[in-house]
């Protein structure tokens, strides 16, 4: 336990030297790759969500989840990648195979969908090679390109607004 909060104080830290150099990129191709961060500890619909964005136009094998959850039961099967502050070591880096590959990806799209500042989920979404970055309104706005004010329950209006603008910026 006090590790974790070591963890987290060096975390906040890294995260805060980090974001002073964000790096400006645009959408400049039609958006068909999607990485999908959620997290599950506030919202547990993430497959009803991807539903959504599937009924939009997106086709199901272009997204790739990734979830976080405060505590992970390890006898509990998830049915996405699902990491928690344990994954990160003391040099703020990801140790779980799945979750550096997910940050190696380079998505047209990634969709923040989380709307708590939690530094381990800021840390995965400034890492990422994700061209385009979209989230909520109440996040770091120095992290996503568009961001969509909303609440975290209501995913079908997310979603109806995410895909209006991206219609209105010719990303689809």
């Amino acid at each position: 336990m006090f590790l974790n909060y070591i963890k987290s104080f060096l975390l906040k830290k890294t995260l805060k030297k980090q974001l002073g150099n964000v790096k400006e990129e645009s959408l400049s191709c039609p958006a068909l790759k999607i990485g999908l961060v959620v997290d599950e500890s506030k919202f547990l619909e993430t497959d009803a969500l991807k539903r959504e964005i599937i009924f939009n136009g997106i086709d199901e094998d272009s997204i790739k989840i990734i979830a976080y959850r405060d505590i992970l039961k390890e006898k509990e099967v998830y049915s996405h990648p699902t990491f928690s502050l344990q994954k990160l070591n003391m040099q703020c880096e990801f140790t779980q195979p799945e979750i550096k590959e997910f940050i190696s990806d380079e998505f047209d799209l990634l969709i923040n969908y989380y709307n708590v500042e939690k530094p381990i989920l800021l840390l995965l979404t400034h890492n990422s090679k994700a061209k385009f970055k979209t989230g909520f309104s109440t996040v770091d706005k120095r992290l996503n390109h568009l961001l969509i004010n909303t609440t975290l329950e209501d995913y079908k209006g997310f979603t109806h607004e995410l895909f209006r603008y991206l219609k209105i910026l010719n990303k689809l």
